[in-house]
C-alpha cells in the first residue's frame, strides 16, 4: 500500500515546526501529503486505504477524496497542508487542489480553530490543576491556533509561519512566559477570534460544487 505514496503523492509539504517558523535545535520535520488511488480501484470490494503512514518517520498521506471531506470541515491539520510554505512534491493534481484552496474555507473554521485551542487550553489548566505542571509546548501550540484563526477569518489565508511572532511564542514553549501572561494572553485572544468571526466575509458554508468538480476532474484523469 505505500507504493500509493511513493508512486502517486500529487502534494507533499513540511509543516509542524519548521514551516510554522518555530524550530529549534533537533526538530522534527513534520511531512503531509496527498496521494491519489487509481480510480479503478474503486471499483472493488476492497477500497484504496484513505490514510497511510511513512515510509519516512513523522510522514502522514491521505487520499485525496479523504483529505477534502476533512478540509471541508475546516479542520486547522488539513488546512496548513494547503497553505505550506515549504512544498518538496507537487504534481498537475496537486497544482490544481491548490488552485482550489479557497473553495474549502468558510465561517466554520471560528469552531474548529477556536476548539481545537479551547481543547488545548483545556488540556493545559487540567494539567496544571492535577499536577501543578505545565505543558508549555501545549499552550504555545494553542496560542498559535487561536491567532491562526483570527488571521484566517479576516483575510480569508491560513496562517502558517508565524515567524513574526518567533521569540514570544518560543518564550511560551520555554516556560519563561508567566502562565497568568500566557492565560492573558489567550483570553485577548479568544475575544479577537469571536470579533473576527462577527465580521467575517468568509461564505457560511464552503465551496462544495468547485471541490466536488475538483475530485471528479481527479478522478478522471486517474481512469
Amino acid at each position: 500500500m505505500i507504493d500509493l505514496v511513493e508512486r502517486r503523492t500529487a502534494l507533499a509539504v513540511v509543516v509542524g515546526s519548521r514551516a510554522y517558523g518555530l524550530d529549534v535545535s533537533g526538530s522534527d520535520y513534520d511531512r503531509r501529503g496527498v496521494f491519489v488511488a487509481p480510480t479503478r480501484a474503486f471499483w472493488h470490494l476492497d477500497k484504496p486505504p484513505t490514510h497511510l503512514d511513512g515510509p519516512a518517520a513523522e510522514q502522514f498521506s491521505w487520499e485525496f477524496e479523504r483529505f477534502c471531506l476533512l478540509a471541508l470541515q475546516g479542520n486547522p491539520t488539513v488546512l496548513e497542508v494547503l497553505w505550506s510554505p515549504l512544498i518538496e512534491t507537487i504534481t498537475v493534481d496537486g497544482e490544481r487542489l491548490l488552485a482550489a484552496r479557497r473553495a474549502f474555507l468558510s465561517s466554520r473554521v471560528a469552531q474548529t480553530y477556536g476548539g481545537y485551542a479551547r481543547d488545548q487550553l483545556n488540556r493545559v489548566a487540567a494539567r496544571r490543576e492535577r499536577t501543578g505542571e505545565t505543558n508549555h509546548k501545549q499552550a504555545m501550540h494553542m496560542i498559535r491556533l487561536l491567532i491562526a484563526g483570527t488571521h484566517v477569518l479576516r483575510s480569508g489565508e491560513v496562517l502558517v509561519d508565524v515567524r513574526h511572532l518567533r521569540e514570544k511564542l518560543l518564550a511560551v514553549r520555554r516556560g519563561e512566559l508567566p502562565w497568568a501572561a500566557v492565560d492573558a494572553w489567550a483570553a485577548d485572544l479568544l475575544v479577537e477570534l469571536a470579533d473576527a468571526t462577527a465580521t467575517t466575509a468568509l461564505p457560511e458554508q464552503p465551496d462544495r460544487e468547485t471541490v466536488d468538480r475538483l475530485l471528479t476532474a481527479v478522478r478522471e484523469r486517474n481512469l
